[in-house]
Formats: C-alpha cells, sequence, structure tokens
C-alpha cells in the first residue's frame, strides 16, 4: 500500500495495489494479455525464428551434452554414456605434452598476428569506398575485393602452391628473372605466418568491409554538412564523422575477432602444411585432427578441445570487459 498526497481533500489516502499486481511492473496478468496477443499479431515472425532456434538447439546445444567424453575413456562398442570415467586424466596428458607449449605458441601467434593485420584493412577499404563518388569504379573495386571470398579454401591453397611453387610458378619465374635462385617459401617456417595472413586478407577484407560499409551509410548527414560548413578536410571528415560513426561496429567485431584467437581455422593451415614447415604451421586445431580422427583418440581429441573453447571464453569476457571500461561499447553489458 501506498501513502499518497491528495490536493483535493488535502489529507491523505491510501491506494492499495490491484491483486496480481507486480511492484515495479505492469500486472502479471496485463503482461500475460500483450504476449499472447504479440503472439496472435506476429505468429509468421515467430515461426520464422523457430528454423534457426530449431537449428541452433539441435546441432550446437544438444552435441555439447558429448562433451563429456573429454572426462571419459571412450569407447566406441560402449558409448558415451557407458564408457568408464577417467576424470582429468586427458587434460593432464595434453598439459604435460612435450608438444604443448609449441601448438599454443603457434596457435596464439598465428591468430594474433591474423588480428592485428586484418583488424585496420576492411575499416581502411571501408573508408576509402565511402569516399568514393564515381559510380562503376566503385560497384568495380567493391567486386573485385568481394568475389575472392566466395573461393574455396582448397581452391586458394592450390593457387599459393602453384603461384609459390621454386620451378613453375609466378615467384620462381621472378626470382629466375633476376638471376636469383628460387627459395621454396612454403617449405620456411619463417614464411608460413606471413603467407597464411596475408593471403587470408586478400580473401576476406571485401567481404569483412561491408558491415563497415553499412554503418557508414547510416551516418547522419547533417553532420557532413556541418562539417562542410566549418571549412573541414576530406580527411578531417573522416577522422571526425565517419571513424567516431563505425567504433561501436569495429569495437565488437574486434572482441569477436580476440574471443576467437585461439580457434583458428584448421582447413587453411592443414592444407598448407608439410613436412618442412610443421614447427610453425602445428596449431592446435590440426592437431586435434590427428589426434581424434587420424589416431582415434576421441577422448584427447575433445579433452583439448574443450580446453580451448573455455581459454577462447575467458579472452571473449576479458576483452569485452576491457571494452566496455574503455570505449563504452561491448557485446554484451
Amino acid at each position: 500500500m501506498t501513502a499518497v498526497n491528495s490536493s483535493q481533500t488535502g489529507g491523505t489516502f491510501t491506494r492499495v495495489s490491484p491483486p496480481g499486481k507486480q511492484r515495479n511492473g505492469l500486472p502479471k496478468t496485463t503482461a500475460r494479455r500483450r504476449a499472447r496477443r504479440s503472439l496472435r499479431r506476429h505468429w509468421t515472425l515467430y515461426l520464422l525464428m523457430l528454423v534457426p532456434l530449431t537449428h541452433l538447439l539441435i546441432f550446437k546445444y544438444i552435441p555439447m551434452a558429448n562433451g563429456v567424453i573429454a572426462f571419459k575413456d571412450y569407447n566406441v562398442v560402449q558409448g558415451i554414456w557407458a564408457s568408464p570415467w577417467a576424470g582429468w586424466k586427458h587434460f593432464q596428458a595434453f598439459l604435460a605434452n612435450p608438444q604443448f607449449w609449441e601448438l599454443v605458441n603457434n596457435t596464439f601467434l598465428l591468430s594474433f598476428y591474423a588480428v592485428i593485420a586484418a583488424f585496420p584493412i576492411p575499416i581502411i577499404l571501408a573508408l576509402a569506398l565511402n569516399e568514393i563518388r564515381q559510380g562503376l569504379f566503385k560497384r568495380t573495386v567493391q567486386m573485385v575485393t568481394y568475389a575472392p571470398y566466395f573461393i574455396s579454401t582448397v581452391v586458394v591453397v592450390s593457387m599459393l602452391i602453384m603461384i609459390l611453387s621454386p620451378k613453375v610458378g609466378l615467384t620462381g619465374h621472378v626470382f629466375g628473372f633476376f638471376g636469383v635462385e628460387a627459395v621454396d617459401l612454403l617449405a620456411e617456417p619463417g614464411y608460413f605466418r606471413h603467407i597464411y595472413v596475408w593471403s587470408d586478407i586478400w580473401q576476406t577484407a571485401g567481404y569483412s568491409a561491408v558491415i563497415y560499409l553499412a554503418a557508414l551509410a547510416g551516418v547522419d548527414q547533417s553532420l557532413y554538412e556541418a562539417a562542410r560548413v566549418d571549412g573541414a578536410t576530406r580527411l578531417q571528415k573522416i577522422w571526425h564523422v565517419d571513424l567516431p560513426s563505425i567504433m561501436p561496429t569495429a569495437v565488437i567485431v574486434l572482441i569477436l575477432a580476440v574471443g576467437n584467437i585461439m580457434a583458428i581455422g584448421f582447413e587453411k593451415a592443414f592444407l598448407m602444411q608439410n613436412p618442412l614447415n610443421l614447427s610453425a604451421s602445428e596449431i592446435i586445431a590440426t592437431y586435434v585432427y590427428k589426434t581424434g580422427l587420424l589416431n582415434a583418440d576421441f577422448s584427447q581429441a575433445t579433452a583439448i578441445g574443450l580446453l580451448n573453447s573455455v581459454v577462447n571464453l575467458c579472452l571473449l569476457v576479458f576483452v569485452n570487459f576491457i571494452a566496455k571500461r574503455v570505449t563504452g561499447n561491448g557485446v554484451w553489458s
């Protein structure tokens, strides 16, 4: 009950909350009525949401239960739930593995290099495309930079092998033209990360720039007009109008990239591997593939993958916290 001053009587009267009334919100019956009304009115949208939610449930959340084999000595005959428990055995075996630090080091260095090198390129490309006024040239540049994203990773690696071949590749002919002995770049561990990262940037920069172009399309035109009236140059408009406008988007992209820093893709690294560059190309993802599928040690592979996922989650939470404190933007509050 709440006491309220009454201007008509000069005293006070007591207002009693109706039954079902929440202390700081709408009545429960009203909330349910609105929910039912929204369901009847927008049932097609809820039905549309049902398909991706069902996909997530079946293919993402339910399989998480099978992660229990990381704590078991999994046997195909006995099955997941009947296999004997092993506790932390497989985690301890991986941490004691002589390759542990090499795998972590290779994975972290390759991922960190990819994040640092790839993060600013799409932003610069989007800002440059946003300044182009000639429509045909702009569309041509967008098509040329966007198209490589749709090339299969297998095809991209095949192209790299052919181009970098010291005998029949383009680099071999260039070295030969200058009278220099050709170097097999893919066989050198020191070149592996550079080839991996910059070929990945070539393939994904145009696609990644699309999200920033969309953010730039939503910038209030009055800001540009005000900057023009103040006599701002093109670079000043980019610095004071464009960059602050896309900063929330850039922060979220960076947080997600850092959150996946230990989950770099398996396919490209595995395809670029050879016995000569293995000291730099063997990462956690390729090791899990060889351990789990080639050696059929499913419990060990699951334990490694689970440990890697926990590290990624911790990184995501930490980077999101830092971003919220510094910029005020984050993936969640």
